[in-house]
């Protein structure tokens, strides 16, 4: 104990090797906290929201597009790539006078990675009430199968 408060053992000469990074880490975050200049306006997230589940037989991506009508949709598979692509279009009022302005609009692009391989022929996409449901049926040999046990 009283060697630990003299000579500050054993800690006495050791420095932390990631002290640099966390620093650098810090400074980053601060410095890209000032990059928008506007006050009190959120930063715009990543667009659309998505959850992506699975079951046994196939994957299903849910993700949150209100307002997006289906002619402003682009939906792709590329290997075991989902790509959700499209344009939000929101027309300004005429001559109105903005105290928020937190919707935005434009083009936008989510690209999805799924965990196994899947059978690209077979995806099918609905879109209602402003949520898009696309179903992706794994590929037979990513399906899990039953092994009988022999007695």
């Amino acid at each position: 104990m009283i060697t630990r408060r003299l000579f500050d053992f054993p800690d006495a000469g050791w420095r932390n090797p990631f002290e640099e990074m966390d620093r650098m880490r810090r400074y980053l975050d601060q410095l890209m906290g000032q990059t928008d200049t506007r006050v009190g306006v959120p930063r715009a997230g990543v667009f659309p929201l998505i959850n992506l589940t699975e079951n046994k037989t196939a994957y299903i991506l849910r993700a949150e597009l209100p307002g997006i009508q289906t002619e402003d949709l682009d939906i792709q598979a590329t290997g075991r790539n989902i790509t959700i692509s499209g344009q939000r279009k929101i027309e300004p009022a005429p001559n109105a006078t903005y105290h928020r302005r937190e919707r935005e609009s434009g083009k936008f692009s989510r690209a999805v990675t799924l965990p196994g391989d899947i059978d690209r022929d077979k995806i099918e996409a609905s879109l209602k009430n402003g949520g898009l449901t696309v179903t992706v049926p794994k590929s037979e040999k990513a399906k899990p199968r039953q092994i009988e046990i022999k007695s």
